[in-house]
């Protein structure tokens, strides 16, 4: 059985709407922290409820293997507040910041499992360099790191214009069903894309901007040296975002020696969507349960 609530940190003027789904039981829980992308909040992203299929909330799904699992809104995003913030990776580093100590004030625990979807990647990413006793283990998935070589940042080059000029970018649902379709076509229920817009329209038509100019322009936006966590980089097989060698280059800088890189086939840009979804969620539970084995 699954407890599942609405909490809110406060940054400032500014509410972060959290979501929370934890054990029944009132045992320690390890706590894992879901960091959503630039197009979908926390709920659409991770715990996504699809008419007629099963298990495709994440948070369901790792909640039901024994973790506490929280996501939270961005700032500008869902049921955060909105302000005139681009909600660039810089402010998501400080909701993050936000979030731990609601975390310590209801579960005691100061270091969180961390994982990042896209440019979630970078908050989780930017937020474990510059707060490394907060990080026990992290996970990149549908990470970026200098965009070299990038199809699908090449081509989002052209609203860099648009993206300076105006701190929220319009959305809808058929761009939010490109998302599923850009990078391999035949690797999703187009069920999900429709549920998935849905539920992030119903937030409204917008979403901050600053996250696409920073892949746009302001790349690499985490320091692989500065990141001391041990690390788990995860690379769908088709990903328009990065390719494979800036990825590799990445993982090569990282100064911990408990560090995996992992390829998943049959998954693009948006993994926690996909027909092989699990595939992923394996891989990043294997990741982050290795923190607790014993070496006797």
């Amino acid at each position: 059985m699954i407890i599942a609530e609405e909490l809110f940190a406060r940054k400032g003027a500014v509410k972060l709407a959290v979501w929370r789904k934890r054990p029944v039981s009132q045992s320690d829980h390890p706590v894992v922290v879901l960091v959503h992308g630039s197009s979908t909040s926390a709920r659409p992203t991770f715990d996504l409820a699809v008419p007629g299929k099963a298990e495709y909330s994440m948070m369901d799904w790792f909640t039901a293997r024994g973790f506490d699992c929280w996501a939270m809104d961005h700032e500008g995003y869902g049921r955060s507040t909105v302000t005139q913030s681009n909600s660039d990776v810089r402010c998501g580093v400080e909701d993050l910041r936000h979030l731990i100590p609601l975390i310590e004030e209801r579960t005691g625990r100061k270091r969180v499992l961390m994982y990042g979807l896209s440019s979630g990647a970078l908050r989780a990413g930017a937020f474990a360099a510059a707060c490394p006793d907060a990080v026990e283990r992290l996970a990149l998935d549908a990470f970026v790191w200098t965009g070299e070589g990038s199809p699908t940042l090449a081509k989002r080059k052209e609203g860099v214009e648009q993206f300076r000029s105006q701190a929220r970018r319009p959305i809808s649902e058929a761009f939010i069903e490109s998302i599923f379709t850009r990078d391999y076509p035949g690797l999703y229920e187009p069920e999900v894309a429709k549920a998935c817009a849905a539920a992030q329209l119903s937030y409204g038509d917008s979403v901050p901007s600053g996250t696409y100019l920073d892949m746009t322009t302001a790349l690499p936006q985490v320091d692989p040296a500065a990141v001391r966590s041990p690390t788990l980089i995860v690379r769908p097989q088709h990903d328009g975002v990065a390719t494979v060698e800036d990825l590799l280059a990445f993982f090569a800088r990282l100064p911990s020696a408990d560090k995996q890189f992992v390829m998943i086939p049959g998954l693009t840009h948006a993994s926690t969507f996909g027909i092989h979804r699990r595939r992923m969620w394996h891989a990043v539970l294997s990741f982050f349960s290795a923190g607790a084995l014993g070496t006797g």
